[in-house]
Parts: C-alpha cells; structure tokens; sequence
C-alpha cells in the first residue's frame, strides 16, 4: 500500500497533545489500533475496506470479525484477539465507537495496554464525546495506534481535489472544466461524485471532458442550476431563462438553483477588487486558483453598485423561494433579469 508520510500532529485536541500519526483516508496503513475518525462515512468506508483488501492481499489466510460497540458483549474483544489454531493474522472492525457501551470502554483501555500480536483493531468513531477518554488514550500513543481523519468534505476545493485523485490513481486523464461540471453535478453527495467518476473513468476511453459529463450527467438537478448562473452571469437572459425552464421541468427545485447564484455571485464578490495572481488569490481568499480565475473572467464588465445590488436580490430571491413569496418561479426570473444586468438599472 503506498503511503505517504505524515509527520505526528503537533497540535493538541482539546487541549491534549497528539503523540501519534493522523493521516488522510488515502493514506491508511496497517498499525495495531487504527483509529477512524470524522464525520464522512463515505472516506471512513473507504479507508477501512482498503485496509481490509491490503491486510488480505499479503495473507489470503487473514480472519476478520466485526464487533459493534454500543451493544458489546463482556471479553468479546479479547476473544477475537486471541491466537488461533493456526495463528492466522486477524482484523477486528468495530462500529459505533461513539455510542459504546461502558464495558466495551473498559475493555478497549485495557486493550491497549497490551495489544496482541498479528492482531489489527480498526475503531470507527464518528464523532461526539461518548468515548473521548480511549480516543485521547490513543492519540497518545499507547498501544501504537494511528489515526485516519476523515472530516467532511465542506469545500468545492476539496470536492475537487477527490474527483481530479479518483482520475488520477485509475491513470486517466480529464480537463478541469470536466471536474467543475463533476463537483457542480454531485455537490452533495461524495458517494455520489466518486461512482460518477468510476463510471466516467470505466466508459471512456480518451481524455474525459466537459461535453462526456454533460453527455452522462446533464440531466442532473444541480448541473441544470449552475448552468442557469452561468448564463445569467454572462449577460445572456434569454438562454437562462430557458436553461431555468428546462431544470423546472426535469424536476429542479427553485431553492438549490438561488444556493447556485449565491455561491457564484460570493467568490466574484471575494475576489472583487483583490489584486494578485490566481495562486497568490487562491491562498488569501480560501479558493481554488481556477475560481479566482473564473471570477475574474466574470467580473469583466460589472461595478461594485452593481454587484451589490446583485447581492441584495440574491437575499430577496432566497427568501422568497422559501416561502416568502406565493411565486418562486418569479422571483427567480427576477433575480435572473437583475444578474442578465450586472445589477444595472
């Protein structure tokens, strides 16, 4: 399994210091206590199924047992953990770690103080207070532990760089205007965006551009919504309002398609004014240099009352699609017309 390093954390959780390595879920590795940590289900099933396949690949012989931790049983760690017939090597996955029982807390703390042999036992917390005292227990390296963090991906930068590692580990090549529509597509899912991409990654057989995901994927709610900004942005009312009119009909609902306009219209106002280069930018305003620069190239033409007035109806538009108003369609073909005119009377 190829591995990058990853230096100890130096900073403390709640106060205390991390004595072990916390390592992103592409980075997962063999250890005798594994930690997964975080909030995304997706990367922590990820992480803990290549553990599984690594751990199995060097010995087909490997004996694996799952173990749920809010409804243990007394000794049923140190059952699992103890020496086979054979001495087969074994993988103990235990669930709910931030639900467990009192006994299992018990067990677990003394686990760690004399960990078995050829034994791998795999944590999954997902988060909250229940637990904290094993989960610093570990962190300050008693039982020779390892952490996988795998905290949500909140940023359509970090959305971004899981699609463009998905192409690059399968070895294909695909253009950064076919990551954006990706990421637009499947902004709320990454279960979702990774099957896409394995399906992109399966199907096509040149370079995956921006016309194959609008062949596969242009049907989708989100694309539909991004597609009507785009447009809006450009100046082009008339094609917005059909792009609008389409996403209506196909199912779209009128509160993601304003979320669409926000998003675009809140990095052109970030970068509004800024002076920089795209990477310089990019660090500054916490984006990715290809929005830097896809804000400028959408900035031409527009004002600082303008692009205010655009935010004023983005506000009204929000509020109206949530109930504010008896009309949402309106209200967006309003804040179309307002955005078609760079906020110009």
């Amino acid at each position: 399994m190829a591995v990058r390093s990853a230096a100890p954390a130096k900073t403390a959780r709640a106060g205390k210091a991390v004595a072990i390595p916390q390592l992103a879920w592409h980075e997962v590795r063999p250890a005798p206590i594994v930690l997964v940590s975080g909030t995304e289900t997706f990367l922590a099933e990820r992480a803990i199924r290549q553990l599984r396949d690594f751990l199995k690949l060097e010995d087909p012989s490997l004996e694996i047992s799952d173990v749920l931790a809010d409804s243990y049983a007394p000794g049923e760690l140190l059952t699992m953990a103890s020496p086979s017939l054979f001495g087969e090597p074994r993988l103990i996955r235990v669930a709910n770690v931030e639900k467990c029982s009192d006994t299992f807390l018990a067990e677990a703390l003394d686990y760690l103080e004399n960990p078995a042999e050829d034994t791998y036992v795999v944590l999954r917390h997902a988060g909250g207070v229940r637990g904290k005292k094993l989960l610093d227990t570990i962190r300050s390296g008693l039982g020779g532990g390892i952490e996988i963090v795998c905290a949500e991906l909140k940023k359509d930068t970090d959305r971004h760089d899981f699609a463009a590692a998905e192409f690059r580990t399968a070895g294909k090549r695909v253009s950064g205007s076919a990551l954006r529509a990706l990421v637009a597509a499947f902004s709320g899912d990454l279960a979702e965006l990774s099957a896409a991409c394995q399906q992109l990654i399966a199907d096509s057989t040149a370079e995956v551009t921006e016309a194959t995901v609008d062949r596969y994927y242009g049907g989708r709610v989100e694309a539909n919504a991004f597609k009507v900004a785009d447009a809006a942005i450009a100046g082009k009312y008339g094609d917005a309002l059909v792009i609008l009119r389409h996403a209506l009909t196909s199912g779209a609902d009128p509160v993601p398609v304003v979320a669409a306009f926000a998003m675009k219209i809140r990095t052109m106002a970030k970068v509004y004014g800024a002076r920089g280069g795209s990477g310089q930018l990019a660090g500054q305003l916490g984006l990715a240099p290809w929005q830097v620069e896809r804000a400028q190239r959408d900035l031409r033409g527009w004002t600082d009352e303008g692009l205010g007035r655009c935010i004023v109806a983005l506000a009204e538009a929000d509020a109206a699609v949530k109930g504010a108003e008896r009309d949402p369609v309106f209200a967006l073909e309003r804040l179309i017309g307002v955005i078609a005119r760079r906020g110009e009377d």
